[in-house]
């Protein structure tokens, strides 16, 4: 089934911040500084699509956790995916795909076989309740590949299952071949947090990455290449195993302008033990994956958990996770949140850059401008002119009791140092997301953000401005490639954390507890 629409794209700067509906009734958001068109719409799921009994809470109509790609081939032509209609307890009733060719002004509805209730069954590998993560990439041919985290039952829980599915689409995007399973597991073991990436440098190769809960204590890095454009795909192997009491999570693979691989992952150390640890790591492959070098550490991560200010309501962000880019010149960005700035009080947005093949990392720079207020959810891509882009969440404008008023902002540099901060929207109320069982409000473990011509193209999930139910959906925003003064917040400088500030002990705890607090959210309890 397939139905087209025309998003409601309306330009508003932010000195006449004013009324609208918001997701919640199809209209414009109440406060955007940029033009935005919202791409999902009101669920077509019914809440018994799936046929099959569940626990947790169903929040319909909320949709989270974009990816977005642009065609290589035809770069009016982007394809988008995002979670729809989530459960508290991790997962969605679907996701959804969408294909615009008007640059992203109108949209086509679309689906893949990731879950029973957008048409898996027992006659093909879609067999499942839920999906989540879902993940797209493009090759050089423009062939797009979408990859998702499908599953029945919390994980490693009895009588539970899951896969990493892959569908292919030759029509940019507009209909899906039948997914094809890259690894499916029962209950002994879990496939989580998976990501795709088409070779850019020979269209013949697709890379797709995960990590694989072998009980409750491990959680190697696991692989599956194509080498003939998805006509085939090699079996599924570990390819770094942390050792017992440890796990990976968040795998990325970008690739180098050489067509060196580079698997980026957090590494979550002594998760029983008294001094849990969370790490930024990369291994490196030169022959299309098979074979892996050993780890070259990035960076300690020393997230601690969210809350917005005015209010304490604790809000699921994407602490121990992060975001990866790799510029046409081969330097590697990588973003995630960090509680170093502030001595650990709360989390800014941590950027470090690889210019010599992942071999060697620079000391983490603060990229978000408001350093007095929490940030959260960061997503860094470079253009193909080499200028850097981070979206992020923050709390600066939540001053009214009983909201949690969150705005989206984008910080752009040339040179790394030097960035300005454009406001895309809000302030919306966050305490109308869905939430995550244990862990708060929830927007989405990641975000989006592409680039064409005309400039970046942030994907990401919103809020209604205020209401009463729980709604989100997610906009594209179109911010001008050179920022009018009326919409940029400020420039400034870029910056590390104070010498010889270090966490206080408490603020150490905090981070272990974080820890802990992502590991249980792979138990079934909200991924």
């Amino acid at each position: 089934m397939r139905r087209g629409w025309t998003g409601a794209a309306l330009l508003v700067l932010a000195a006449a911040c004013g009324g609208g509906g918001g997701a919640n009734s199809g209209g414009p958001p109440a406060y955007t500084s940029v033009t935005q068109v919202q791409l999902s719409q009101a669920s077509t799921y019914a809440a018994d699509c799936s046929g099959v009994t569940q626990s947790g809470t169903l929040y319909p109509d909320t949709a989270l956790e974009p990816s977005l790609v642009v065609n290589p081939t035809n770069s009016q032509n982007l394809i988008a995916a995002w979670q729809q209609d989530r459960w508290s307890n991790g997962g969605s009733q679907a996701l959804n795909l969408a294909a615009s060719f008007d640059g992203g002004t109108t949209w086509t509805l679309t689906r893949a076989a990731f879950s029973i209730c957008s048409g898996g069954g027992s006659s093909n590998a879609g067999d499942f309740a839920r999906a989540s993560n879902g993940w797209l990439t493009v090759a050089p041919s423009g062939v797009v590949y979408a990859l998702s985290l499908s599953f029945t039952g919390s994980a490693l829980g009895p009588g539970s299952a899951s896969a990493q599915l892959v569908a292919q689409s030759d029509d940019g995007g507009m209909s899906w071949s039948a997914p094809v399973a890259l690894i499916s597991d029962g209950a002994q073991d879990f496939d989580d947090k998976g990501a795709i990436t088409a070779d850019p440098t020979d269209a013949a190769y697709v890379y797709a990455v995960w990590d694989r809960l072998e009980g409750e204590n491990a959680g190697p890095s696991y692989f599956a290449v194509t080498a003939d454009a998805g006509a085939t795909w090699q079996s599924a192997v570990s390819i770094y195993d942390p050792g017992s009491g440890n796990q990976t999570i968040g795998n990325q693979i970008v690739v180098l302008p050489g067509g060196v691989l580079l698997d980026v992952f957090t590494e979550l150390d002594g998760i029983n033990g008294v001094h849990p640890s969370a790490t930024l790591r990369e291994i490196q492959s030169s022959d299309h994956g098979a074979s892996w070098s050993a780890p070259t550490t990035i960076a300690p991560v020393q997230a601690v958990g969210t809350a917005d200010p005015l209010n304490k309501m604790q809000v699921r962000d994407a602490a121990n996770l992060f975001s990866v880019s790799v510029a046409a010149g081969g330097t590697v960005y990588i973003a995630w949140e960090d509680a170093s700035f502030s001595g650990g009080s709360y989390n800014g947005i941590a950027l470090a850059e690889s210019t010599d093949g992942g071999q060697s990392w620079s000391a983490p720079l603060q990229v978000n401008a408001d350093a007095a207020t929490p940030a959260f959810t960061p997503t860094v891509a470079v253009r193909a002119d080499g200028t850097i882009a981070v979206t992020y969440y923050d709390f600066r404008n939540d001053l009214v009791a009983g909201e949690v008023l969150t705005d989206c902002w984008m910080v752009t540099s040339s040179d790394g140092i030097t960035f300005q901060e454009t406001h895309l929207s809000g302030p919306f109320d966050l305490k109308l997301a869905p939430y995550a069982d244990g862990e708060g409000l929830f927007l989405g473990d990641y975000q989006s953000l592409g680039s064409s011509a005309a400039g970046f193209l942030p994907l990401y999930t919103q809020t209604p401005a205020s209401g009463s139910l729980v709604r989100s959906a997610v906009w594209l925003a179109f911010p001008p490639a050179a920022a009018a003064d009326s919409i940029v917040h400020v420039s400034f400088r870029a910056h590390g954390a104070a010498p010889g500030v270090r966490l206080t002990d408490a603020a150490a705890a905090r981070v272990a507890a974080q820890i802990e607090r992502t590991r249980a959210q792979r138990l079934g309890r909200g991924r």
